[in-house]
């Protein structure tokens, strides 16, 4: 009988893998992370935290207001540096990695699947950008918020020695400093640089799938950045400029190809007051969705190929 027993359970069919699962793609973004906060990737904050304070510690000659949108204006933009920056980085190091450490070879050996792989590397560097970013929001918060009380008790105290201004006109004056202070609507101009960022990490990983090493899929995806920065200007400029069938079909081509970055800079109207458009916000939030995924399934056709 247990021979028999034996040969049945030999003979049994094995469990059905199943195309998709989200377990492990939630497994493999957890060891991303910590793979990253390994490769010790958050002391670019301690950087970013001493260019905030040297920013907040330097003296504008201009009103308050404007030099509060000034102060918010670095800042925030050094917080899009680096967020794309860290997003470029950190995706590029992930798989040439695990190739070095035969780290790939070992998930790739179990029952995961190649695009459960891709997407889990992606959600784990989202998952750190986003930290990043939430901590550099912290610290900007906190330095805007501080400049801010200063310029408004400076300018009561500035105010009130003069004598000739109305409760009204002084109401009116701390208003001013307040609406270039520390808002609500700056969360907004975080989420359009995580969303940025999120595009050129799905660029990143799916240049890695067939770049030669760590350095040159950094160099590629810089210049990628770049285009698609400077992608409405260029495609203009050639479009208008040549009637060459050949250059007007190469540049519908690289505006399909490469992402229009200049679109995420709607934060930069919000950081300066300008009122949040849901309507933009959502199709932003939309278009980012659809990137992650041509670009992950372009990783995948590429993916697929290797032998590992």
């Amino acid at each position: 009988m247990s021979e028999e027993s034996s040969e049945k359970s030999l003979r049994a069919p094995a469990k059905a893998v199943p195309l998709f699962s989200f377990a492990r793609v939630w497994t493999i973004a957890s060891s991303t992370v910590t793979q990253l906060v390994r490769m010790k990737t958050f002391y670019f904050l301690l950087a970013f935290a001493l260019i905030i304070v040297g920013i907040g510690n330097f003296n504008i000659p201009a009103t308050p207001a404007k030099e509060l949108s000034m102060i918010k204006k670095v800042a925030f933009g050094t917080m899009d540096l680096f967020a794309w920056l860290f997003a470029i980085i950190s995706t590029a190091l992930l798989i040439p990695r695990d190739q070095e450490d035969r780290t790939l070879y070992t998930i790739l050996s179990k029952p995961v699947r190649r695009i459960e792989y891709l997407f889990g590397k992606l959600f784990g560097v989202l998952a750190v950008v986003a930290t990043s970013l939430v901590a550099m929001f912290v610290i900007c918060a906190i330095m805007i918020y501080s400049r801010e009380t200063l310029y408004v008790s400076a300018e009561i105290q500035a105010m009130e020695a003069n004598a000739q201004y109305t409760p009204e006109e002084m109401q009116a004056q701390v208003e001013l400093i307040r609406q270039q202070g520390l808002r609500p609507e700056l969360t907004v101009a975080v989420l359009a640089s995580f969303l940025k960022a999120s595009v050129v990490a799905a660029v990143t990983i799916f240049i890695s799938t067939f770049a030669s090493s760590s350095l040159f899929t950094i160099i590629i995806s810089i210049l990628v950045f770049l285009i698609g920065h400077a992608h409405s200007l260029l495609s203009n400029y050639w479009t208008t400029q040549t009637d060459n069938i050949f250059v007007i079909q190469a540049v519908k081509v690289i505006k399909v190809i490469i992402p229009n970055f200049q679109l995420f800079s709607f934060s930069e109207g919000i950081v300066q007051g300008a009122p949040i458009i849901a309507a933009v916000l959502w199709q932003m939030v939309g278009l980012t969705g659809g990137y992650l995924i041509v670009y992950v399934l372009l990783s995948l056709l590429v993916f697929v190929d290797k032998e590992f």
